[in-house]
């Protein structure tokens, strides 16, 4: 069964800068709404080559935004799938965790499961794998910097 829904993501990114999160320093808090996905195909089968350019941003906490905000709706995508295939609201935190290797691309993302609140497996193989295909600018440091990355998922009628 189908059903008609209007979920929104909350979206919030803790990022003082990719070194500062690299040394475990202290992050600020922003909170960005996210775009509503597009009701095709699922997210589970994630595309490298979705027009962002990255090669154009520099590294910094905005680009790394950037980067999150243009993948948003396959995120909610997930998230949309989730609710449908549970037929009900699924609401909670879903902290994930991933490092944004030397050339860009992102080894190890994972969700955090006692960081987060939402339990559902599918929904964080489905969110993990869209950040494993996500790539970002390169780091002008030539290292890898862990990223923390709380998503808010909430349901709206």
């Amino acid at each position: 069964m189908k059903r008609a829904l209007l979920p929104v993501l909350f979206l919030s990114l803790g990022l003082a800068s990719p070194l500062a999160l690299a040394q475990g320093t202290s992050k600020k808090k922003a909170a960005t709404p996210a775009p509503k996905a597009s009701e095709t195909a699922p997210a589970t089968t994630p595309k490298k080559d979705d027009g962002l350019d990255v090669s154009k941003l520099p590294f910094t906490p905005d680009s790394i935004r950037q980067v999150m905000a243009h993948h948003m709706p396959r995120i909610q995508e997930c998230y949309e799938d989730t609710m449908v295939e549970k037929d009900k609201k699924v609401e909670g935190k879903l902290l994930t965790t991933f490092t944004i290797t030397a050339e860009g691309t992102v080894r190890s993302a994972k969700v955090d499961k006692f960081g987060s609140t939402l339990k559902d497996a599918g929904l964080n193989d489905c969110v993990v794998a869209v950040l494993s295909s996500m790539d970002f600018p390169k780091p002008p440091d030539g290292r890898d910097h862990p990223i923390e990355y709380p998503f808010n998922l909430k349901a709206i009628d």
